[in-house]
């Protein structure tokens, strides 16, 4: 895993190269988005996470929003109960690669690493 940015208090945790390629990605897609980081019944342990960006007007009284210097995250508080403590790495490794989710509450995971179970 590489280097986190760890900021006190906060529920979804990244690393240096997750916030690395979100913050590229974002700019391809438009500089005014947030990222929605949760969670929806499915995959192969029950649970699989879900990350989309979208605009922050989408932001309700049911969210929850982390900025990590101007990148903000965004997660609604029902999936924050499964996600708090959430480590999202990223690797361009050519076996393996693309994001990976450490996730301190889940019970069970799956080897695609995109789905868990509590």
């Amino acid at each position: 895993m590489t280097q986190a940015t760890q900021i006190q208090g906060k529920g979804i945790l990244l690393s240096e190269a997750a916030l690395k390629h979100l913050t590229m990605l974002k700019e391809q897609q438009g500089k005014d988005l947030c990222l929605r980081v949760g969670v929806r019944q499915g995959g192969c342990s029950g649970m699989s996470y879900m990350m989309d960006f979208e605009h922050p007007s989408n932001i309700g009284p049911q969210d929850e929003v982390f900025d990590y210097d101007g990148f903000k995250i965004v997660s609604d508080k029902k999936s924050l109960l499964y996600l708090y403590g959430l480590m999202l790495d990223y690797s361009n490794a050519m076996i393996g690669g693309g994001f990976q989710f450490t996730n301190p509450n889940a019970s069970q995971t799956c080897g695609c690493g995109k789905s868990f179970g509590v």
